[in-house]
């Protein structure tokens, strides 16, 4: 096939596609299936996997590449439930994906304001179809099929779509009307069966003429919400590296997590770096505010001082306290249990219910600090969620404060898994980084001691937190992440609550076998 430049594209009506190797750079599917192995089995299938991807990379090399495909996804999902294959593909492998699509390939295809198909020959459809309809506006999505027993398990065996006739004869029903697809895009075999249908073709490394046609092509659509443990892709050597990490990663978060709990809460910042953790903090910390109600006869306005922050993960409460180094009391819609007994600073629940909510943050900022995340829950990538504007109502001192972090490994939040492991991951990072940047006290007049709406007071403190990070404001908020993630409103103990001996039984297990699995 010869590289043609790619046409004006106003040409262009419709596209067809390869996704491995044509709009992702990377023709490599291997770290796709680790990801389902690990996010929707575990450990035990995640190790299994690895062993077989020598056999898996000779089969490649002797061409044979179908017999390749078909082991992967025996392992990676055989026995698997459907709902657990199709939650990752939903909320894990979208991210991964995103950060391999090639900017020319996808100025080629977005440019097409017709139909847009695209073929994945590696990946079974369930796998590919989120991302190629959610995040590439692809209209159509061929591929082979994973079978299912009648108990809604993987069976771990494909059909359909495996060799190259029938992927074309796909992709030609598709246009049987007679309209043949103005572009063709990819590079393996396989794609060749169908390119001579289109009436031009395009295959990496891209021309420059491709890149002609970024002006005409829509943006990307980023994608904000993304679930999952793994932080880099698990490449067959990453997956050895995390694999040899984890029980050395345990022994590492035990002995900081113990000695976080043992020593002084403002010596932390100072001995994090003994034990591989850096503690950043830019701004000049407020001082504490001694109770001036008290000093009242109890008629004055709450004397703490309230912290709003950012919310990227569970420790940002306990990193603002220890680099305070007095008491911070946390106020949180959801925690688990075991994150509180961790926790060396104070948790509030909240219920919701707006009034209680109020009541039970102003007693706590009449005793002390408190800090406060308004997006309601975490976000992983560069966006601010919309700030609930209760916390605009309590207090004139309010801190602004601007958290961020970095990990290496493991990903220290979750929507779909066991909660309670967030600090744990968190503290199995090699070199895990907190960078804690206060901003100044908020002015009276931009207070609702000015008159401001508490609407308009969120807001305000919303952009000047996404300016110091280099963020991007949203109105997206808890719901949306969860509806996203896990296809629910994200309400702990929404679902029917089961029989209180039962319920407790489960408990007790899903935390044992999200430790062992996880």
């Amino acid at each position: 096939m010869v590289t043609m430049p790619a046409p004006s594209p106003r040409a262009r009506r419709s596209v067809v596609a390869e996704l491995e190797g044509g709009l992702l750079r990377g023709a490599d599917t291997f770290p796709y299936f680790m990801l389902v192995a690990f996010e929707a089995s575990g450990l035990p299938r995640f190790a299994a996997l690895l062993a077989l991807w020598p056999l898996l990379r000779l089969l490649e090399l002797a061409g044979r590449g179908g017999l390749a495909l078909r082991a992967a996804a025996l392992v990676a999902t055989a026995g698997v439930p459907r709902a657990e294959v199709e939650a990752v593909s939903r909320a894990v492998l979208p991210k991964f994906m995103a950060d391999d699509v090639d900017p020319r390939a996808w100025a080629a295809f977005g440019a097409c304001e017709g139909r847009r198909v695209v073929v994945a020959t590696r990946l079974p459809r369930v796998m590919v179809e989120r991302f190629a309809r959610e995040h590439l506006g692809a209209h159509e999505v061929v591929g082979c099929e994973l079978e299912y027993s009648r108990l809604r398990r993987c069976t771990g065996l494909l059909k359909g779509g495996g060799e190259g006739e029938a992927v074309a004869d796909r992709v030609r029903a598709l246009f049987a009307g007679g309209d043949r697809p103005d572009l063709g895009i990819g590079r393996s075999e396989m794609v060749r069966s169908f390119s001579p249908f289109c009436k031009e073709q395009l295959e990496p490394p891209f021309t420059a003429g491709a890149a002609t046609t970024s002006a005409a092509a829509p943006p990307f659509r980023p994608v904000i919400f993304h679930d999952g443990r793994l932080v880099c892709r698990p490449t067959a050597f990453m997956s050895l590296v995390i694999l040899l990490w984890l029980p050395l990663g345990a022994l590492v978060a035990f002995v900081r997590i113990a000695v976080g709990l043992m020593v002084p809460i403002w010596t932390i910042p100072h001995i994090a770096p003994i034990f591989g953790g850096v503690v950043i903090t830019h701004g000049r910390a407020p001082p504490a505010v001694h109770a001036a109600a008290e000093e009242d006869g109890g008629g004055g306005s709450p004397s703490g001082v309230l912290f709003v922050c950012t919310h990227r993960t569970l420790m940002d409460p306990v990193v603002l306290a220890t680099v305070l180094g007095r008491r911070v009391a946390a106020v949180t819609y959801s925690i688990s249990r075991l994150s509180e007994v961790l926790s060396p600073i104070p948790t509030v629940r909240l219920t919701r219910d707006r009034e209680v909510d109020a009541a039970r943050m102003r007693a706590e900022l009449a005793r002390g600090d408190v800090a406060v995340c308004p997006e309601g829950t975490t976000c992983r990538e560069p966006f601010l969620l919309r700030f609930s504007a209760l916390f605009a109502e309590l207090s004139d001192r309010i801190v602004p404060v601007a958290m961020n972090y970095r990990v290496g490994l493991f990903h220290p939040t979750t929507a779909r898994g066991w909660k309670a492991m967030d600090p744990i991951f968190f503290f199995m990072n090699p070199r895990p980084v907190y960078e804690v940047t206060f901003l100044n006290q908020l002015p009276a007049e931009a207070t609702c001691a000015a008159g401001r709406s508490p609407v308009d007071v969120a807001n305000y403190v919303q952009r000047i937190l996404a300016a110091t990070l280099g963020f991007e404001c949203t109105s997206l908020t808890r719901k949306d992440k969860y509806r996203v993630l896990a296809g629910n409103d994200g309400i702990v103990n929404a679902a029917k609550p089961a029989a209180p001996g039962k319920a407790a039984w489960q408990s007790r297990v899903k935390e044992v076998l999200g430790f062992l699995l996880h």
